[in-house]
């Protein structure tokens, strides 16, 4: 985590010191802004590893800050920070892209715990080569372009969009782990599904498919996510 660098914009000039002090001692390197307007002017002259941002700020606040931050970067996660705890205001957070969500006051090794975890997630994920779009999954043959499945002797099978997408993310995880969250903050982003219960239908649809060739099988990793499993 060291030298991990995180751009921190919170109003309250005590509180933002503290917690810049804190973050600092445990080795990241952070640049504080006062308001959501000299927040984004820092996002657009650096590069930062993870955005901590005040809900309630003057002149531009948390929202509209990690929504014009998402038009720049769709990567770099987003932590709110914020002394609200109405879920309206959590479900809108989530939908302008936050990683995660904080309420005030909070316990800052809590906080620090979540940091590392969101980034050694984002340094985990693996980067999709999005030149590729076409994939052998056992005896199956998936065109991501197309979002055709085509299986040896059989009709094509023409994929909905994310039923595409979460075969293409399992394939690029083939045997090994592909995190449910990852996958919901991918392909469901903007659709404000926040139970897992909806990818769940779209991989029994997956394992439906799947199940003309034996040696293919999509394994449920208990509170982790999804293993594609392909036995040679």
């Amino acid at each position: 985590m060291e030298g991990k660098k995180i751009l921190l914009v919170e109003d309250d000039p005590n509180f933002g010191a503290v917690l810049k002090d804190y973050l600092m001692i445990n080795d990241f390197d952070v640049t504080l802004a006062k308001n959501g307007m000299e927040g984004f002017e820092k996002f657009k002259k650096d590069t930062y590893d993870l955005c901590i941002l005040d809900v309630m700020m003057p002149y531009k606040d948390g929202y509209t800050l990690a929504r014009e931050i998402r038009e720049k970067n769709q990567e770099v996660p987003i932590i709110f920070l914020t002394a609200k705890t109405l879920k309206e205001d959590v479900l809108k957070g989530y939908k302008v892209g936050a990683d995660d969500y904080l309420n005030k006051p909070f316990d800052s090794e809590v906080l620090l715990v979540k940091i590392k975890a969101i980034i050694q997630r984002k340094a985990s994920e693996i980067k999709p080569d999005t030149n590729q779009f076409e994939f052998t999954i056992g005896k199956f043959h998936l065109n991501s372009k197309l979002r055709f499945l085509t299986y040896p002797g059989q009709e094509p099978i023409k994929l909905s969009p994310k039923e595409c997408e979460l075969l293409k993310m399992l394939a690029l995880f083939e045997n090994d782990l592909m995190p449910r969250e990852l996958a919901l903050t991918k392909i469901w982003r903007d659709d404000n599904y926040f139970t897992s219960r909806s990818m769940d239908v779209y991989i029994a649809k997956l394992r439906k498919f799947l199940k003309l060739d034996e040696n293919v099988e999509i394994l449920n990793v208990h509170g982790e996510g999804f293993r594609l499993l392909i036995k040679q």
